[in-house]
């Protein structure tokens, strides 16, 4: 099996066409808005959700120029209706996600954390969607409470490498130090005092 490339895409004001007006399309429109993407709806009938979106509509079928101009389709409808729209998508070069129906699509959206200004996906190929989502509760319950400190501590690290050259071998290990320092610093009475980043324990964490 080809391996995917992990990818974050900014789509904000960026024309994306979501292909399908029931519960699962809803559901992929609140991802999409999330990011600030222009997002048009192709649909003979919507959802009340996607009805109160006010995001532009068409009820109609699906046709291939709706994807003129556009930088991502998603296809929420029936088989049938995700293969024209995967077709249409291909000739224009277009990347599409085809919701339960990998053999349609050329993206995929997986399980995601977002967290103060962390993101965390996780695809499984369109194979098995609902581990997806169990890894997703998994690495939810996993990240630290106060990881909005540690994305502080991490961009003014940054600043402060950025400014005197660093070498980016040098960087995971020095952040490693600064956010244990940050638990050290702690009052005594703090229930973190003593702490040190548990699954940190070494330079060689290779995730930072």
């Amino acid at each position: 099996m080809t391996e995917l490339l992990p990818l974050f895409v900014a789509l904000a004001g960026r024309r994306v066409v979501l292909v399908g007006g029931g519960r699962v399309a809803a559901a992929k429109l609140r991802q999409l808005l999330a990011t600030g993407a222009d997002v048009r709806v192709v649909a003979p009938a919507v959802d009340e959700e996607i009805e109160r979106a006010g995001v532009a509509i068409e009820r109609r079928p699906f046709q291939p120029d709706d994807l003129d101009g556009a930088w991502f389709v998603v296809a929420a409808a029936t088989p049938a209706v995700n293969g024209e729209v995967a077709r249409a998508a291909g000739t224009r070069r277009i990347f599409v996600n085809a919701v339960d129906d990998p053999a349609n699509a050329t993206a995929f959206l997986g399980g995601v954390v977002r967290r103060e200004g962390v993101t965390i996906a996780i695809s499984t190929s369109g194979d098995a969607p609902a581990l997806a989502g169990l890894l997703r509760e998994a690495f939810d319950a996993l990240l630290p409470r106060d990881l909005a400190m540690w994305m502080a501590e991490a961009r003014r690290q940054r600043a402060v490498w950025r400014r005197e050259g660093v070498p980016m071998e040098k960087r995971r290990p020095l952040l490693l130090e600064a956010l244990n320092r940050l638990y050290r610093h702690r009052e005594p009475s703090s229930e973190h005092s003593t702490l040190t980043i548990p699954w940190l324990g070494s330079p060689e964490d290779s995730w930072l």
